[in-house]
């Protein structure tokens, strides 16, 4: 069943369903009714007969500013706007995983299961693109120490470019003027 069960959903599926909403990364209710095999209503009616189960940090629906510009980010086509006309519910990972208890449904045990994957799997880049931005920082902080060094150095040389240079040795003109005309 382990090979089969990378076949409901392929994670690259659902990656692109998570949105990032008030601050937390969720999956809205008619994204995970596709995904589950379900309608949109039904998936709410469930959600809502076990609200107990949904505490906001597991799920919200979209305030009207939060859902007008949700749909103004997407192109939605007239079919898709049909189930768009009440604000959809977001679940946030744990309300995901709670889902799974309340539709009761193997393919909704086994949805769940890929949909954790993707949520790991975006903590896992969130967290090495994290660390390259520190490694990235930290190399940047040691070569500005090394170049401004170089630059120091360049600097002095260019000024002292442009002081007038002393010359060597005498000209006739300085050597008549320094030791007169007893010389020649």
């Amino acid at each position: 069943m382990g090979e089969n069960m990378n076949e409901i959903v392929p994670i690259e599926n659902i990656a692109p369903l998570i949105y990032y909403i008030r601050g937390q990364k969720v999956m809205l209710d008619r994204d995970l009714a596709e995904l589950y095999g379900v309608e949109t209503r039904n998936l709410k009616q469930a959600v809502r007969r076990n609200i107990d189960r949904f505490p906001e940090d597991f799920m919200f629906e979209l305030s009207k500013d939060e859902f007008q510009n949700w749909r103004s980010h997407f192109v939605i086509s007239n079919r898709d706007k049909m189930g768009l006309r009440h604000p959809p519910m977001a679940f946030t990972e744990q309300g995901v995983a709670m889902l799974s208890s309340v539709l009761r449904s193997k393919t909704a045990i086994h949805v769940n299961i890929q949909i954790m994957r993707a949520f790991a799997k975006l903590r896992q880049l969130i967290f090495d693109n994290a660390e390259l931005r520190k490694e990235i920082e930290d190399l940047k902080t040691e070569t500005e120490g090394k170049f401004q060094v170089v630059f120091q150095a360049l600097d002095q040389l260019l000024t002292e470019d442009e002081k007038p240079k002393k010359k060597i040795g005498f000209t006739a003109k300085e050597q008549e003027e320094k030791y007169g005309d007893h010389l020649g």
